[in-house]
């Protein structure tokens, strides 16, 4: 078998179904790929909607998303494992262009951003820009787990995703499997993700859930060199927020001087977002900067925030 089509799931009623639609209606040889779910424990009927549309069926309800994963691999009979997101479709040509990389096995992960559905919020729209690989086609350093292809071989030397982390464990997968081999980005491989921030407050809520694994995943797999923004602008960002108000408050028994460095810092780093969100953006999503720019801000707060919550 060349796929095995790997999907994580709890209390996703809403989803799961338009996702196995879309997979099972893929034009490809159903013969080639099969379609396992890992339940975590669905209070609703998740898994029953599953099995009636003709996936694989497993209830693992202690497991972590990485567990789930790790065991829908033990489960899988394809030479190419593609991890897919309950929340998520794809198009028809999903498994068409992913087979052009069956007999590439320098390869050993390949796959792309899930786009955002059509009646996307403008939140969506707006970070889908900032999240989507300047790569169309080439090698990247990592790839989300909602639309990721691995070669079951690299999985199994890599010892799959790290079970610790609750978060940023694609990236830590990513990191290891380029270990063995190239990491491919792909915008031919088409997938849509439902379940993207579509408000500010649940995107802040989302960042800052994702950025309670992110020191840990450092701490786990070793400090990377691109990995060092992700730890530091956010503590950069925090300071320039928060010092400011506090310097206003204390400005009369310390003098002007103190508020007036403080009020250039935060101004010198709101420049800064700002030449980012035009610097890299412009060009080919000139509509969304200003939205980057705020998306930036709540980002940053968010993922700051996070730090503090480490245990």
């Amino acid at each position: 078998m060349q796929f095995s089509v790997i999907i994580p799931a709890k209390n996703e009623r809403e989803n799961i179904g338009r996702c196995l639609d879309s997979i099972f209606q893929v034009d490809w040889d159903p013969a080639q790929y099969e379609v396992i779910v890992v339940d975590n424990g669905s209070s609703d009927d998740t898994p029953l909607i599953a099995a009636q549309k003709g996936a694989k069926v497993y209830l693992q309800p202690e497991l972590t998303i990485s567990g789930l994963r790790n065991f829908g691999a033990s489960m899988a009979k394809g030479e190419i494992l593609a991890f897919m997101d309950a929340d998520c479709t794809v198009d028809p040509s999903w498994l068409g262009e992913a087979s052009r990389y069956l007999d590439a096995e320098e390869i050993v992960c390949f796959g792309s951003p899930p786009q955002v559905p059509p009646d996307a919020t403008w939140v969506q729209k707006a970070w889908y820009q900032v999240r989507r690989k300047k790569e169309e086609l080439g090698e990247t350093a990592w790839l989300e787990s909602m639309n990721m292809f691995v070669r079951r071989e690299a999985f199994s030397r890599c010892r799959g995703f790290d079970e610790e982390l609750a978060t940023c464990e694609d990236y830590d997968i990513s990191l290891r499997l380029k270990a063995l081999g190239k990491v491919y980005a792909d915008s031919r491989l088409v997938a849509y993700h439902y379940g993207e921030a579509r408000t500010v407050a649940h995107f802040f809520r989302k960042e800052r859930w994702r950025g309670i694994g992110n020191l840990k995943g450092v701490f786990r797999h070793g400090v990377k060199t691109g990995e060092l923004p992700s730890v530091i602008l956010p503590v950069l960002h925090c300071l320039a927020l928060f010092s400011l108000p506090l310097a206003i408050l204390l400005r009369a028994p310390l003098g002007g001087a103190p508020t007036a460095i403080v009020a250039a810092f935060f101004l010198a780093w709101q420049a800064f977002l700002l030449f980012i969100s035009l610097a890299r953006y412009y060009r080919k999503a000139p509509q969304h900067v200003p939205q980057i720019y705020v998306l930036l801000n709540v980002y940053y707060l968010a993922r700051g925030m996070a730090m503090l919550r480490q245990p």
